[in-house]
């Protein structure tokens, strides 16, 4: 894990710049607003030191932490001197420069070992994490190391989970929804919680079958009524959430036996309509607002879809296979991609002439296989790799603001929790999480 230091002696140069500290953040995180005068030389690590020791002046119980810095809405990865000729900025007046809290996570959790690859992880609850796993259980985890439920039903790997509830709190009443290389989605009901030592095991009330190859993507709508589905079967699925048995295309299943114990009786439903375009297999799909969906496919396509209608309002080309996809950023409308090669490209739907992306990271060394962005923040997402590599962006800046290696092997999911929390899966079978980020 990269994270800058706040305590780097100050370099020292003999041209000077005038400058002026100025932040957002509440106290006691703000410096004097005077004007002084620093070395032209001086990096970001050393303007962390330098404001640093403006706070510890002010406060003696102040203790050092790492800062980034913003000259007109652009953080600064170089020297000042390299920054200001780079943007034609003159040095002759009073140089006004923003600092935040640098977005670095301060705290690395104990991974929460699974049997099998971690496959995917959802962060959208503030009070527990979802995981599916390659050995064909879901989970739901309270905190590292603490898992409360496992989900027990598929035949296959668990490739997509999400909540269909979030802002539910608890789990009692909380409904999640998974797919499968089985060729199903499954829903659940939580209710209480197991014991530390032993997690309640739960079957599905309702499995959802429809599709002729293996599901690899879900999302749930805002309204939490609806899911749609991606999978190698080149469509998208829509599904009623119903949680009562008298679903209009569900039909009852009986009990059954398994293991010499009685299941609960489960329903059957039936898609409600089925989109179809893409060529090749739906790798990903999001449900942002309630008439429009996304997908992006291994056809090298992103399209947007209008549910009313069942057509795509925006069909994309990207030239790669794409693993994943996500919508937010300014105004809740940039879209994030990744898929075959180490790029992170991000386009701006509005704009006329969306087929070229209006900003490409290229840090990674392998495919990306997720990427997230942060749902109060403008700026910020993070991206996953089958490099090993997990990287938090700042779209300020071209290069990560910061790097997590906490895993050992390819990282196959990626999400944020708790708003300053990020959650990675693998194949290395854990589920790891890197707390502290300073977003907000």
């Amino acid at each position: 894990m990269d994270i800058d230091g706040g305590g780097e002696a100050v370099e020292v140069s003999s041209r000077q710049v005038q400058v002026r500290f100025v932040t957002k953040l509440k106290p006691p995180y703000k410096a004097p607003q005077a004007s002084i005068s620093i070395p032209a030389n001086l990096t970001r690590f050393g303007l962390s030191a330098l404001v640093n020791n403006l706070l510890q002046a002010a406060n003696v119980e102040w203790k050092s932490e790492p800062f980034d810095f913003l000259i007109d809405g652009e953080l600064v990865r170089m020297s000042l001197e390299e920054f200001l000729l780079a943007k034609g900025i003159s040095s002759e007046k009073v140089l006004e420069i923003e600092y935040i809290k640098a977005i670095v996570p301060r705290k690395e959790e104990e991974p929460s070992l699974h049997d099998d690859w971690v496959s995917a992880v959802d962060g959208s609850n503030d009070g527990y994490m979802l995981t599916g796993c390659y050995d064909g259980f879901g989970r739901i985890w309270r905190a590292a190391g603490v898992c409360t439920h496992v989900l027990d039903g598929h035949s296959g790997p668990v490739t997509s989970i999400c909540n269909l509830m979030p802002k539910v709190e608890g789990v009692i009443d909380q409904i999640v929804a998974t797919a499968s290389k089985d060729r199903t989605l499954r829903l659940w009901k939580l209710g209480e919680e197991g014991s530390v030592d032993q997690p309640k095991k739960i079957q599905s009330f309702k499995i959802l079958r429809g599709h002729n190859a293996a599901v690899q993507s879900i999302a749930a709508a805002p309204s939490s009524d609806m899911v749609c589905s991606g999978s190698w079967d080149c469509t998208i699925n829509l599904w009623n959430v119903n949680t009562s048995e008298t679903d209009g295309v569900s039909v009852p299943v009986k009990k059954r036996k398994k293991d010499g114990r009685v299941e609960e009786p489960q329903s059957e439903g039936e898609a409600l309509t089925t989109l179809v375009g893409h060529t090749q297999c739906v790798s990903s799909v999001v449900w942002p607002e309630r008439g429009t969906i996304y997908s992006a496919s291994w056809d090298h396509s992103i399209r947007r879809w209008d549910v009313e209608t069942g057509k795509d309002s925006l069909n994309m080309s990207c030239g790669k296979v794409i693993n994943c996809l996500d919508i937010g950023g300014e105004g809740s409308a940039l879209i994030a991609a990744g898929g075959s090669d180490p790029v992170l490209r991000i386009w701006d739907p509005r704009r006329p002439g969306t087929l070229s992306p209006i900003f490409q990271f290229a840090s990674h060394n392998s495919w990306i296989s997720s990427c997230k962005w942060h749902r109060k923040s403008w700026f910020h997402l993070v991206s996953a790799s089958y490099d090993g590599k997990v990287m938090l962006w700042d779209l300020r800046t071209a290069w990560p603001v910061a790097v997590i290696d906490t895993h050992k092997d390819k990282v196959l999911c990626a999400d944020w929790w708790k708003d300053d929390s990020v959650i990675t899966g693998g194949v290395d079978s854990k589920l790891c999480i890197s707390s502290g980020i300073s977003v907000l």
